[in-house]
């Protein structure tokens, strides 16, 4: 008989591959300047400068993170003008932060 690998939480039903991506979102959770940024862009979009002047780094640095946080659709963008604005996704962004906060401060 076939051992059933799939995991069930109320109405979810996850595979081993939606575990693994579960994982890898989390994992872009575990970076305190990726965590800065996007608590930055709780309150409002912003460019690249905007946040490496916020959080007081290169641009080049922000940059990468950025591309991280994009990867894992935690954040998007916009072209105006020559600058590319950046902010959170959607509302399920702004969840997971503000549980975290909630979490921690409990």
């Amino acid at each position: 008989m076939a051992e059933d690998k799939n995991i069930f939480f109320d109405s979810y039903e996850l595979e081993q591959s939606d575990l693994a991506d579960l994982a890898d979102l989390f994992k872009v959770f575990g970076d305190a300047t990726r965590i800065s940024i996007m608590f930055a862009l709780l309150k409002q979009e912003l460019s690249v400068g905007d946040i490496a002047e916020r959080l007081e780094m290169n641009a080049s640095a922000i940059s990468h993170q950025l591309r991280v946080l994009k990867q894992a659709k935690l954040i998007k963008s916009r072209r105006e003008g020559k600058n590319i604005i950046y902010s959170l996704a959607d509302e399920h962004v702004v969840t997971i932060i503000k549980q975290g906060v909630d979490h921690i401060l409990e």
